[in-house]
């Protein structure tokens, strides 16, 4: 079955700051790295990854944790956090830091920039890694940062339901981008509890208009329905029909980032 969810992407070692890492590659073009969220590499992320590549852009995916192609269950899921919470390579909890392999990421896009040119490079992160947009796009050539349920720092008390993962240096140097006319794009369900409202009030006040916030209904008897509890939007809530909110999502993401990107071919 994992053979089967990657099927289509090549696998190559990367090597950076010392760490090598796996990461599977997927069409041509302009780069997006594509960031996992816990517990994995799972056949809906790899799907993502394929709509992106659709649409004229190559994708980089690196290995983050977790079992590339395992589909989710809770065990998996909770070993994966458990990891994800220990490893000196995440910082979950604290204030005004950003993850250690947020480094190893920027080396890995501008190598991908290097590789397939174009005015920069895409970058998408999803819950554990949702914030590592804004991370990578301090000291790296990233003009389109998607922020999907941004998970991190853990939402534990007032000051971390509204901070953002990354240094102070790293957040002036996203405002002055954004300031130049850069735009970060991110998404949430209205009612997880992983990406508080707090959170994007934050983004809101601190980039303006240059930042782009989508809220998903999934409110109780919500008329999309959105389940109690949804919180991965591109992915395993992802609702693939006529309608959807979610669905509508996942297509103004890949708009996004086709339009950052200069990319005049793909499919639509």
């Amino acid at each position: 079955m994992a053979a089967q969810a990657l099927e289509g992407f090549e696998r190559s070692a990367f090597d950076a700051l010392g760490v090598t890492r796996d990461v599977w590659r997927i069409g041509t073009g302009p780069a997006v790295i594509v960031l996992s969220e816990i517990p994995g590499i799972t056949p809906a992320v790899a799907s993502f990854a394929r709509a992106v590549a659709d649409r004229g852009m190559s994708v980089a995916m690196p290995h983050l944790f977790g079992d590339d192609g395992r589909e989710p269950s809770s065990a998996y899921l909770m070993r994966s956090m458990l990891h994800g919470c220990v490893s000196r390579e995440f910082t979950v909890f604290a204030l005004g830091k950003s993850s250690p392999i947020v480094n190893w990421i920027r080396v890995l896009a501008r190598a991908e920039h290097g590789r397939w040119g174009g005015p920069g490079v895409g970058v998408v992160g999803m819950c554990f890694t949702g914030g590592f947009a804004l991370g990578v796009m301090a000291d790296a050539p990233v003009v389109a940062p998607v922020l999907s349920q941004p998970g991190l720092p853990a939402p534990i008390g007032t000051r971390r339901k509204a901070a953002i993962d990354c240094t102070d240096a790293e957040f002036a140097a996203v405002k002055r981008k954004v300031a130049a006319g850069a735009h970060v794009l991110g998404l949430r369900f209205t009612c997880d509890t992983m990406v508080p409202a707090q959170r994007f009030a934050t983004l809101r006040r601190e980039l303006g208009d240059g930042f782009i916030g989508v809220e998903i209904d999934s409110s109780p008897g919500n008329p999309y329905g959105n389940r109690k509890g949804a919180h991965s939007v591109l992915t395993e809530d992802l609702i693939d029909r006529e309608g959807s909110p979610t669905l509508a999502a996942l297509h103004q993401v890949l708009d996004f980032l086709a339009a950052r990107l200069e990319v005049t071919s793909g499919g639509g």
